[in-house]
């Protein structure tokens, strides 16, 4: 196979000396990020993914005339990295920014009429940004309001920094700050279930604080939401490999990596079925448990650390109606087992009726009941929650799950992740379960392909690329 001409373009660096090359295994959102990376500083680039396609967890499959992604995935504007990477891969038109954060929040427990809360942002500086939005947010009691604000501004006194707040869990620290059980539901688990992937009680308050400091408390911007217009293997698949193509790395999918070792000449060999590939640099950009299979002996002090990073998962529920029964793009709920629904009939190419995407995160109890069950809970949860579902039609109903959707954020779990860089020279880690400061997000996994990138180019003796990681804090 022959490799791609290099990319002459203002990310290109100077020609890669003979011989410079690095493989990449795993083609998700690290993977992609760290292969554009190496390859925009002129290191030639092989990209080997074991499915048939890249965008690791954030893809989509066809279901009849339905493009469907497999989960819904949103990002911040707080999200330099993936915003970045959209930019790189030429796709931000089609994942844009909402122009001001604005959550509709809809509690059935209350009188119909009456059921919708907003959160929102005011152009004004941090925290004035939100203040009139909690005064008036109906879903908490007038004391619940007072109290969140005082939170919110002790939590933006917090030391990202001090290692202490990866030992204790987020749902203490509210309670001590005097959250009540309703404001941790209407307000912090609303935000925190759907970034984090758990309860505030199960999730480290280094990984919760700073969930809520970069997206609420740094910049009165920081947390509009974006989502993709298209399905994502639009972005993720088809635009991802038309810039890697563009960039001259070769991508080979269905090409599952068995094993890496060191060559004996300073190197690595990486090999695939009917392929061994020499490399002057190795970035295993693949889930922990296959990273920890993968490395050699002496890569890292404590590599059993790797399977001690927890799997949570998140279940999606896909309804089509024969009628539109949902007027907003999306809505968050209380007071039901639905968590948010959104309006992807656009995106999955749906002509007539709306097709909605309930997105259920700390699915644990959920995961692996049957669909007859899924459906004779959530078609009733709709119903109270849509009132124009009830006389609408469904024309069909399925799941899609992810067992393995992100690492468990759990106290502790920070000294478990491991940074970029191994004890063995030139092989190098990348994936969103990596030390980069985030929870397991999109944001998370284009951060650690950017880390992982830097390192390498450093090894191998090559300047970054003149407009490469325009990011704040490039891991």
């Amino acid at each position: 196979m022959t490799h791609g001409a290099r990319s002459e373009g203002p990310l290109a660096g100077d020609p890669a000396p003979a011989g410079r090359h690095a493989v990449v295994v795993g083609g998700g959102l690290a993977g992609v990020t760290a292969a554009l990376a190496l390859a925009d500083a002129g290191v030639r680039v092989t990209l080997l993914e074991g499915r048939p396609r890249l965008g690791g967890l954030a893809f989509s499959f066809q279901r009849g005339d339905l493009t469907v992604d497999n989960g819904q995935h949103v990002y911040l504007r707080c999200c330099s990295a993936y915003r970045w990477f959209l930019d790189r891969i030429g796709g931000a038109a089609l994942a844009p920014l909402q122009d001001r954060l604005d959550v509709p929040v809809v509690d059935v427990t209350r009188p119909e009429g009456r059921r919708l809360g907003r959160l929102r942002r005011d152009a004004l500086p941090v925290p004035l940004h939100l203040g009139r939005s909690l005064a008036a947010y109906p879903h908490l009691s007038l004391a619940d309001r007072a109290r969140v604000g005082r939170a919110a501004l002790a939590l933006k006194g917090l030391d990202l920094a001090d290692p202490a707040l990866d030992t204790q869990d987020f749902g203490s620290w509210l309670a001590a700050h005097g959250q009540s059980a309703r404001a941790v539901e209407a307000l912090w688990d609303l935000v925190g279930v759907a970034t984090l992937n758990a309860v505030a009680g199960d999730s480290s308050l280094a990984l919760a604080a700073m969930v809520f400091k970069t997206g609420l408390l740094s910049d009165p911007g920081a947390a509009d939401i974006g989502w993709a217009r298209v399905p994502l293997g639009e972005l993720h698949d088809r635009l991802a490999r038309k810039a890697l193509d563009s960039a001259g790395v070769r991508t080979e999918v269905r090409a599952r990596v068995t094993s890496v070792f060191a060559n004996g000449d300073g190197g690595w060999s990486v090999r695939a079925p009917g392929e061994t590939l020499d490399a002057d640099a190795v970035v295993l950009a693949v889930p922990q448990r296959e990273a920890h299979d993968l490395l050699p002996a002496g890569a890292l002090d404590a590599p059993e650390r790797l399977l001690d990073i927890g799997t949570a998962p998140i279940l999606n529920v896909h309804v089509v109606y024969d009628r539109k029964v949902l007027a907003r793009p999306f809505l968050a709920a209380l007071g039901t087992p639905v968590q948010w629904v959104f309006d992807r009939t656009e995106a999955s190419g749906l002509k007539e009726g709306q097709y909605l995407a309930l997105s259920q995160s700390v699915a644990h109890n959920e995961i692996d009941e049957p669909v007859a069950a899924l459906r004779e809970r959530y078609l009733p949860e709709l119903e109270r929650l849509l009132p124009r579902t009830r006389g609408a039609r469904v024309k069909d109903f399925f799941v899609t799950r992810e067992r393995t959707a992100t690492f468990v954020p759990a106290p502790g779990v920070g000294r478990l992740r491991p940074g970029a860089r191994t004890e063995a020279p030139g092989l190098y880690l990348a994936g969103a379960w990596t030390a980069t400061g985030w929870p397991a997000t999109m944001e998370s996994a284009v951060r650690s392909g950017v880390g992982a990138a830097d390192a390498a180019l450093g090894a191998l003796g090559r300047p970054r690329p003149r407009h490469l990681f325009a990011i704040e804090e490039a891991a």
